[in-house]
């Protein structure tokens, strides 16, 4: 997810995300365009999945500030690559920070942000998805070697989440930030 000035029409459908910094989440950029060459989204762990909003996306980001006000920076870190079965999704799994990202889903999925999702929220990493089944293996494999080189540092602070809304296009736009550990709202 990234914004893209002059993506197309906005859609009703919002998500929450902790875009993944420094050298980290470009190298998990490079995997992801690696993988799927079509793939511009940037790395991201997602705390609510994309939904239509019942209310207006201005109402959601007061609720957003309201609800974060007191939420402190926390560090996560990425293990293993996995894959969804029933989706054929590769991702990374969370290891510590996996808690504080259930704690925000499920302190978050209320109100104007309230959604009955059809996956069982389990915080990960997406690599690739939306590619042929018959490329699964191959796929699994070049994201495992791919994860194997990677010699720095395999977690991040979650220190910001920013409000993203999807287009025609599907491309995500950026609407908003929320740092961690402050009340500011800060809009793009």
């Amino acid at each position: 997810m990234q914004s893209h000035p002059g993506a197309g029409d906005s859609i009703n459908s919002y998500a929450l995300v902790s875009y993944i910094p420094g050298p980290l989440g470009l190298y998990l950029d490079r995997i992801r365009r690696e993988l799927v060459s079509s793939c511009v989204a940037q790395s991201h762990v997602t705390i609510l999945p994309p939904r239509a909003l019942v209310a207006s996306a201005d109402t959601a980001k007061v609720e957003l500030a309201e609800a974060l006000h007191d939420s402190r920076p926390f560090e996560m870190n990425l293990e293993q690559v996995e894959v969804f079965e029933s989706t054929s999704v590769i991702y990374l799994a969370v290891g510590s920070g996996e808690q504080q990202l259930d704690d925000l889903h499920r302190r978050l999925n209320r109100g104007a942000l309230e959604c009955c999702e059809c996956h069982l929220y389990h915080p990960h990493v997406t690599l690739a998805q939306d590619f042929p089944p018959q490329e699964l293996p191959d796929m699994v494999a070049l994201a495992r070697a791919r994860w194997g080189e990677f010699r720095s540092r395999r977690g991040f602070d979650v220190e910001r989440l920013t409000f993203v809304q999807n287009t025609v296009s599907n491309r995500w736009m950026d609407l908003a930030d929320f740092p961690l550990g402050h009340p500011v709202l800060t809009g793009r």
